[in-house]
């Protein structure tokens, strides 16, 4: 992590050019000219143009080193106010200020965002639309939260401007990409995408999406937000402060003559009815959920009160995914797959399934290992490329719940979660923890990082 306090009694002399200044040193200017103006907070905030360029440079950045969050944490006393970039869903130290400051550059993003920044009480949302800063076609989302002492933390959500990947380049295996790519072509029914924040479910079905975007079919989707623009589509802005809530653009989709329905996310029981009704009456509908895996969604979308008939007649696949850390391809260093470790990552993938670890291990061998008859594995190591991480980018991991005439017989009868499982499972379903492993023994990722993502 940067600290200005090491620049601080050296800062450049007032007339240096600042044009192509890092964070760091922008941020020991912000103190060699308080320092010397002896500037207030309120006349810091509204005068200080290096206190607006180095918030600016701080955004760039995190847009340059495409962060998917930026957090600005506040501590008591005297301690210094920490900026962390999230890359890759790990939280990576960015640069601190002095504890003086932390006022000032709380104030700055508050006006940014065009929120009360006399209110320091309660929590308040908002967004920043940065291209009225600087030439970059980005929005902020903002989420300013009180903590201890007074203070206050920020989260800036970074929304870049991105196109939709096609269906290969999302990563899956070829056979549950062919039963994707069939699910999805059907003329109805409801198709689920479900995982945590930020396991890249937007993107997903904005891929889905891209396939049956062929100009023949009218596309009306509800997002919040709209990350992905894709021409053809009929994006909708959904904003529950004004009653356009999901559930209300939904009733206004199945008025304007549409083939496919996205909704971005189904959080109630309204959505949820609305949703299964509108697949039940010739309407392919895609949405999401929070929920850990496929078996889940069904008994999470029952306890809503769907009537269990026509959720299983609606329902035709669910698509549970997460994200991995991807090893740098420049720095990581093979391995032979040990008989210790072959034994102990065979258990993980048996556990709770059919699946024999003789015959198994047989499968890996003839999909995996290389002319001498060895399996090799990679390890991170780190390098320039991957600032010494030994990671970079993410992989997607995924399990493809097919709702077969099996599984819509559990769901009309409010099945548990492990029957639904066993019953995809004996189908030929990969679980999420098997779709990673596969993934190490294709040198993408590691056991550590399957492990950390799948449980």
């Amino acid at each position: 992590m940067s600290s200005v306090h090491a620049l601080y009694k050296t800062a450049p002399n007032p007339g240096h050019n600042w044009g192509d200044l890092g964070a760091l040193d922008l941020a020991a200017r912000l103190s060699h000219e308080a320092r010397d103006a002896g500037m207030s907070e309120e006349l810091l905030v509204e005068n200080n143009s290096t206190l607006v360029r180095l918030i600016n440079k701080i955004f760039m950045d995190a847009i340059e080193q495409k962060a998917s969050d930026i957090h600005f944490e506040s501590n008591s006393g005297r301690q210094d106010l920490h900026i962390r970039f999230r890359k890759d869903g790990i939280l990576i130290p960015y640069l601190d200020i002095p504890s003086r400051f932390r006022s000032s550059v709380v104030s700055r993003i508050k006006i940014m965002a065009q929120l009360d920044i006399t209110e320091r009480r309660k929590p308040q949302d908002g967004k920043i639309d940065f291209s009225r800063f600087v030439p970059s076609n980005v929005e902020l989302r903002v989420a300013i939260i009180p903590t201890r002492d007074g203070l206050e933390d920020i989260v800036l959500r970074v929304l870049a401007e991105a196109s939709a990947l096609s269906m290969d380049q999302l990563g899956l295996e070829a056979g549950m990409l062919l039963k994707l790519r069939s699910l999805i072509a059907k003329p109805q029914g409801l198709f689920l995408v479900c995982g945590p924040t930020g396991s890249g479910k937007t993107t997903t079905l904005h891929s889905l999406l891209g396939q049956l975007n062929d100009g023949e079919s009218k596309i009306w989707t509800a997002e919040d937000p709209i990350e992905i623009t894709q021409p053809g589509l009929r994006q909708v802005q959904v904003n529950a402060k004004i009653g356009w809530t999901f559930a209300a653009a939904l009733r206004s989709f199945l008025r304007a003559d549409p083939d496919v329905v996205m909704v971005g996310e189904i959080r109630d029981a309204e959505t949820a009815k609305i949703a299964i009704e509108a697949s039940l009456t010739g309407h392919m509908v895609f949405s999401t959920l929070h929920t850990n895996s496929a078996a889940e969604s069904i008994v999470r979308l029952l306890d809503l009160g769907l009537d269990p008939f026509n959720f299983a007649d609606g329902l035709t696949g669910i698509l549970s995914q997460r994200l991995a850390r991807r090893l740098c391809d420049a720095c990581k260093q093979p391995h032979v797959l040990a008989e210790a470790e072959a034994r102990l990552m065979l258990s993980e993938y048996c556990d709770g399934t059919t699946c024999a670890p003789a015959a198994t291990l047989a499968a890996w061998r003839q999909r995996h290992a290389n002319p001498k008859g060895d399996i090799v594995l990679y390890v991170a190591k780190g390098c320039p490329q991957c600032d010494h991480l030994g990671y970079k980018g993410r992989i997607g991991l995924y399990e493809l719940l097919v709702a077969d005439a099996n599984v819509k017989a559990l769901v009309q009868r409010r099945a548990q979660v492990a029957e639904v499982k066993a019953c995809a499972g004996a189908a030929g379903m990969r679980s999420l923890k098997q779709d990673g492993i596969e993934r190490v023994l294709s040198g993408f990722t590691d056991m550590h990082q399957v492990r950390a993502t799948c449980g």
